[in-house]
């Protein structure tokens, strides 16, 4: 009899299962699908991102910053970890769009163990540029997600993010963390993570989903759920903000990234972006284009006027290619060269004519004077003019040869002004090379004839030092590390008092 009631429980079993299998299929037999994912669009103008993210006048573009907000290339650092520090940044135009989804990518960093006070992302009706609410304004009108890092109520339950929303009636209570205001909460710890934290926030039906990455892998979609509210009900239109504060303690909080996407449900069409422009800019941006077109007529008559010899539109070939612009200022840079080398020519001319002169006066010198100076002076005087006469004949010589590497260099840019059809390219950088190369040797000779011609007594020589005056005694020296040390002490102590009284009052 036993037997036959375990079958019956088994037959009673499979038939459920059965039953569940087949209210989990539709008519073709396949298995029912979820809720269609919703389309997603990025905004631009209600989000920010770096690098480049400041503007020349330090602004963000389409963003507006106040109080302590300092923007970088990289990110906008809301507030530093000083005490007693306030900041924000909203987008400058309001979202027409009823679902949206946001991204908020940021560190939280500080030296001890507790920070305060923390970060809020807001979707409001209006700017709360500065406030007593995460450094934002009270009796907002939508819904804000606080990022709460200090524990004001000693509950031991923050680091917490909280979802609190508002109808611009009620006043934040932040001597209890806002727990009695809270539509939602999650406990989770954002401070000093090893990578970036993110949020991501979704308002989609009358539903508000909050996921968190709390930081600590590289991986950006890995997401955890933190809280939900549903039948929640937000303006429809409003400002995406940012905002964070500082107390007795502080934390630097700083903001990456803010991507906005606006949410559309399957089966409707989105609205064009012309749509989302407001009627009064469009009206300023048709005048401008106007004014545009006027000015671009005005300067087409002026051309009209200037090139007679030009009937109707401009071919390509009146405007100059890359190609040829680059030619043209590779043969500009040429004939630049060839000036200076051609002065540099005629300088090595005028100086190898003043040289030979010299030696010429020289030689007549020292055969004067063999005649008419017997004996040892005249041997002492003679042999000194050779020196002398050896040394100009150098010195010809050498400016000879760099007169000779000049010309060689002026034949090569004359050469390279005018290359021939095929191998041009290769030419042409072939000629550079030995400008170069002879150049240098133009360099190294002259410095070498500066330096011959330089007398001895004339050549530079590193100053000497003055003698290190010896103004401290031991005694001074032990007295100066005592004070010091006293002093260093004395600031250690009041420092850890100071931490105390503060610690005390939070």
């Amino acid at each position: 009899m036993a037997a036959v009631w375990v079958l019956k429980g088994s037959l009673l079993v499979l038939f459920c299962l059965g039953s569940r299998l087949l209210h989990a299929t539709d008519s073709t037999g396949q298995a029912e699908k979820g809720p269609p994912a919703p389309h997603r669009r990025f905004e631009y103008k209600y989000s920010f991102k770096g690098p480049h993210l400041v503007q020349a006048d330090g602004s963000v573009p389409f963003w507006m910053h106040s109080g302590n907000a300092i923007p970088s290339a990289d990110q906008i650092r809301i507030t530093p970890s000083l005490k007693s520090q306030r900041g924000s940044v909203w987008t400058k135009n309001k979202s027409i769009f009823e679902n949206w989804e946001i991204d908020v990518t940021f560190r939280v960093t500080g030296r001890g163990r507790i920070g305060a006070d923390g970060l809020a992302v807001w979707f409001t009706e209006g700017q709360g540029l500065e406030g007593p609410v995460f450094g934002a304004a009270d009796n907002w009108n939508g819904v804000g997600i606080f990022f709460d890092s200090f524990d004001n109520d000693a509950k031991k339950n923050n680091p917490a993010i909280v979802i609190v929303g508002n109808n611009g009636k009620l006043h934040y209570d932040h001597q209890n963390d806002g727990s009695t205001q809270a539509l939602a909460s999650c406990q989770r710890d954002f401070r000093n993570k090893p990578y970036p934290v993110r949020a991501k926030i979704i308002y989609y039906q009358k539903t508000l989903h909050v996921l968190i990455n709390n930081g600590f892998t590289p991986d950006r979609e890995d997401y955890e759920f933190c809280a939900k509210v549903e039948d929640m009900v937000l303006p429809s239109q409003g400002y995406f903000g940012i905002s964070a504060a500082t107390g007795g303690l502080a934390d630097d909080h700083d903001v990456l990234s803010f991507l906005t996407f606006q949410l559309t449900e399957p089966g409707k069409v989105a609205p064009p972006p012309d749509t989302e422009i407001p009627e009064k800019d469009k009206e300023k941006y048709q005048e401008e284009f106007e004014h545009f077109q006027q000015e671009l007529d005005k300067k087409k008559e002026e051309f009209q006027k200037g090139h007679p010899d030009v009937d109707g539109q401009i071919g390509d070939d009146f405007f100059e290619s890359v190609s040829d612009r680059e030619l043209r200022q590779i043969f500009e840079g040429q004939n630049r060269i060839h000036l200076e080398i051609k002065q540099l020519n005629r300088q090595l001319d005028m100086i190898l004519d003043e040289q030979r002169r010299y030696v010429s006066t020289l030689s007549d010198e020292i055969s004067k004077r063999g005649a008419g100076v017997p004996g040892q002076q005249g041997q002492v005087s003679l042999q000194g003019l050779d020196t002398v006469v050896k040394t100009q004949e150098e010195v010809l010589r050498q400016v000879g040869e760099v007169r000779n590497s000049m010309g060689e260099t002026l034949r090569l840019v004359s050469g390279a002004q005018h290359p021939g059809p095929a191998g041009a390219i290769y030419e042409t950088t072939q000629h550079f090379n030995d400008i170069k190369e002879h150049l240098h040797v133009v360099k190294r000779d002259i410095e070498h004839l500066v330096q011959r011609n330089m007398p001895s007594n004339e050549k530079p020589k590193c100053p000497e030092l003055p003698p290190f005056p010896s103004c401290l005694s031991t005694t001074h020296f032990f007295v100066f590390v005592a004070i010091q040390t006293v002093l260093f002490i004395g600031y250690i102590m009041y420092r850890s008092q100071q931490e105390a009284a503060a610690k005390k009052f939070f």
